[in-house]
């Protein structure tokens, strides 16, 4: 960082680093950013690191993009329902269902909104960047229910 580049490439930097040196790193990678108007492509497994430090994620997973966009606007755009058993389609709030788990009584969805939730029946809470991370990794998914960007697909 001392040249002051204008680009970095990290591919994960604190993966051997212990919580101090972690957070030290971070904080100092994040204030170039602010100082020098730095752009850090960061690859990362340590979620918690990403939802700190990160505006946008790109999330990666069996060589395709499952998710992109601004952390805030993903965050804003998702909702865990907790309700009674029942399978569920879009509409009425829901664009698509992520993941959905069911006992004998409840079903637990985690979706993707686009507005408020019309069933009164569903609990609805909001979800952090981990539990949004992994609900997308899921195998049993259909990985492309996030749209993707022209740009991302036309990279491969």
């Amino acid at each position: 960082m001392a040249k002051r580049p204008q680009l970095l490439l990290l591919d994960e930097p604190v993966a051997s680093l212990d919580p101090l040196a972690r957070r030290e790193f971070l904080t100092a990678l994040m204030d170039a950013v602010a100082v020098d108007a730095l752009s850090v492509v960061l690859s990362s497994h340590l979620i918690a690191d990403l939802e700190r430090s990160c505006d946008y994620l790109v999330l990666l997973f069996s060589a395709e993009v499952r998710l992109d966009g601004d952390i805030d606007d993903l965050l804003a755009s998702h909702r865990l329902l907790i309700g009674p058993r029942k399978r569920v389609t879009p509409g009425g709030g829901i664009a698509a269902v992520v993941r959905e788990s069911h006992s004998a009584r409840e079903s637990t969805l985690l979706v993707r909104t686009d507005g408020p939730i019309a069933d009164p029946n569903w609990s609805v809470h909001e979800v952090d960047l981990e539990e949004l991370v992994l609900a997308y990794m899921g195998e049993e998914r259909n990985p492309r229910l996030h749209p993707v960007p022209a740009r991302l697909e036309a990279n491969g």
